[in-house]
């Protein structure tokens, strides 16, 4: 017995002898390169997308004093600037994202970003806090990797990221991706991740051309949302390929604005996106495929008299909408009409599983789907980088665990209130890491003492013209979501195609 386990041992000892040997090479290249500092996998292009131009989101004031955002970029961003030479003393933070980092429907001076540098200022007020604004409308991940790229150039102390409900707004196809083994798709994540691979990859498309920049979409310098247009809501169909290919485009720029900053010395703070799902219908349904007339017209008496009923029969409500979901369970909407049968009933931990899936089968993405939010929580935990978890932190805060209309103005944009939390998240985030030294003030209060007065004397200081105006922005981005875009498209121009049109 004894003879036979050294046997098994001594042959397992060989063979993980060979494998170290057979992977000796690669191994001995990839440390030189390290050392060399060559093939960076975050240096090389984007393989799902590529841009006509990209221009610098900020320029250099007049007199030099101080970088601004470009007047060109205006139409997708705040007005926002830093100084052009870091003081000694100061701590620079950039926030990336879109809408919600924006502050929308209002703007920044009420976005968490503003809320963040007031907290750090009245938390430790020994050093100088700057938290520049970059949250650009629609953008998605995808365009916000130039964006990094070029503020990284300006002297960062840490990047604060929150990104993931735009990355199904604009017109593009990923056709040059193709389906792939999971085995495979996940040995091809682990070697994009080595120098050896970005340099071989690199030169093989060298020598291919630019061409083989594998037939990618070519998008414009600034985002083309396809609910810009007229008629853009019926652009959009059950696709389950695209959808696929965009979870892993977004999966792919998470890790690579990871390892980015990581490459540049620079910290990171990953924010987990929160969605509205309580009081956020889906934006546009489609019946499964092969649905029948008369299935159809059953389904509808079925949910109709269900709408009827849930007033007077909450219980015969719930089976009737049941008996529609066995007719089609592709339908987001029966699947939101059975969440508020379940909440009406008090059964909050079903209601929640089906306001998901009424958000997950939405013909019409708007909101961070939940393999999106996974990969924020994978990305982080793999990296070791800092997150937090907003979407957790509003359903500790909400109804049964469902965020609605409380914190949330619309499908996705904090209210006012919600940004304070976030800044306070972050805030206290950056106290635990040591980051931010609390001032002792002797009499035991902690930094948030008097900041409800500061948050309240700051709102008045802005006027009520401020808010009527963050106001007539939410109810035109509700027009918006509805698909009353105003441009209009060229003809035979949808989705799924490349952004030649531009």
């Amino acid at each position: 017995m004894k003879v036979t386990k050294r046997r098994r041992l001594r042959g397992l000892v060989f063979r993980l002898l060979a494998l170290l040997l057979g992977l000796a090479p690669f191994l001995v290249v990839e440390a030189a390169l390290w050392t060399l500092d060559w093939g960076r996998p975050s240096d090389h292009g984007d393989p799902f997308v590529g841009f006509s131009a990209v221009h610098p989101l900020f320029k250099l004031s007049d007199d030099g004093a101080q970088y601004e955002i470009a007047r060109s970029r205006l139409t997708f961003f705040c007005p926002d600037s830093f100084s052009a030479k870091k003081g000694t003393n100061e701590f620079r933070i950039f926030c990336l994202g879109g809408s919600t980092v924006q502050g929308r429907p209002f703007a920044i001076e009420t976005s968490f970003t503003t809320w963040l540098e007031l907290n750090l200022q009245a938390a430790d007020p020994s050093r100088q806090w700057q938290v520049v604004n970059c949250g650009g409308v629609s953008y998605a991940s995808y365009r916000l990797v130039p964006i990094l790229e070029e503020v990284l150039a300006y002297e960062p102390d840490l990047i604060i990221l929150y990104t993931g409900h735009n990355e199904f707004l604009e017109d593009r196809t990923y056709d040059h991706i193709k389906e792939m083994p999971p085995l495979v798709t996940r040995s091809m994540e682990l070697l994009s991740g080595t120098r050896s691979f970005t340099l071989l990859r690199a030169g093989y498309l060298g020598l291919r051309g630019a061409a083989a920049v594998e037939g990618r979409p070519v998008l414009g310098p600034e985002t083309d949302a396809i609910l810009e247009y007229r008629g853009g809501l019926q652009e959009y169909h059950r696709d389950a390929k695209w959808r696929r290919d965009v979870v892993e485009h977004f999966r792919h720029n998470l890790r690579r604005m990871v390892q980015m900053t990581s490459d540049a010395g620079v910290g990171m703070l990953l924010i987990n996106p929160v969605c509205n799902l309580r009081d956020c219908p889906p934006f546009k349904n489609q019946h499964r495929d092969g649905l029948t007339a008369e299935q159809e017209q059953q389904w509808n008496s079925l949910l109709h008299e269900a709408q009827t009923l849930r007033g007077t029969n909450i219980y015969q409500a719930t089976e009737l909408v049941n008996q529609a979901l066995q007719i089609d369970d592709q339908h987001a909407g029966v699947h939101y009409v059975l969440a508020q049968c379940y909440e009406d009933m008090g059964r909050f931990e079903e209601a929640k599983q089906e306001y998901i899936a009424a958000k997950e089968l939405d013909v019409c993405p708007l909101r961070i789907l939940e393999p999106m939010n996974r990969a924020v929580l994978e990305t982080a935990r793999r990296t070791e980088t800092p997150m937090i978890d907003v979407r957790d932190m509003f359903e500790r805060l909400s109804e049964g665990g469902i965020p609605g209309s409380y914190y949330l103005v619309d499908h996705v944009h904090p209210s006012i209130a919600g940004h304070r939390l976030i800044a306070d998240a972050l805030t206290e985030e950056l106290i635990r890491q040591g980051i931010v030294r609390v001032a002792s003030r002797g009499n035991g209060s902690d930094w948030k003492e008097g900041m409800d007065q500061v948050a309240q004397a700051y709102l008045y200081s802005l006027g009520d013209f401020y808010l009527a105006q963050g106001q007539e922005r939410l109810d035109r981005l509700r027009g918006w979501t509805k698909g009353k875009g105003s441009r209009v498209r060229q003809d035979g121009l949808g989705k799924g195609t490349s952004d030649e049109k531009r």
